[in-house]
């Protein structure tokens, strides 16, 4: 796993996605120390310009940043999420069997599978009018 995150973290998340959004603003919930801010990429007003990422990129993953600019992708973006919560909790457990050598390939391929599904949930009810968080089928060059 990549170094250690510093708080609080950005989690960019598609607010339009139903499962994507009741689990992050799950985790949202959960934060009472204020480490997770949530950002919500299919809000018409997000500008990803100034992160250096495009749309498709961040709508294709999920994506993490740090107060360092680290960034954080699919199952490592989960990995620093859970690094907010107490490693005695059930999140810092889950943190610790992510990264072990036999579980973490496929926790890989499990996230893998989940992205190129994703665009066959149901989405939000009247959420992305404008069609800006619409997810493309392969991953973004």
């Amino acid at each position: 796993m990549p170094e250690s995150p510093r708080f609080p973290l950005r989690i960019y998340y598609d607010g339009a996605c139903s499962v994507c959004s009741r689990e992050i603003e799950h985790y949202g919930r959960r934060d009472r120390a204020g480490r997770l801010l949530l950002v919500d990429i299919s809000a018409a007003e997000f500008d990803p310009a100034p992160l250096g990422l495009s749309r498709d990129a961040l709508m294709y993953q999920l994506h993490v940043i740090d107060t360092d600019g680290r960034i954080y992708r699919n199952v490592e973006a989960f990995w620093a999420i859970w690094q907010a919560f107490p490693a005695a909790s059930g999140y810092g457990l889950l943190g610790r069997l992510v990264t072990q050598p036999l579980l973490n390939p496929l926790a890989r391929l499990g996230y893998r599978a989940f992205a190129r599904l994703r665009r066959y949930l149901p989405r939000r009810e009247n959420a992305c009018p404008t069609g800006s968080c619409r997810i493309g089928r392969h991953e973004p060059r």
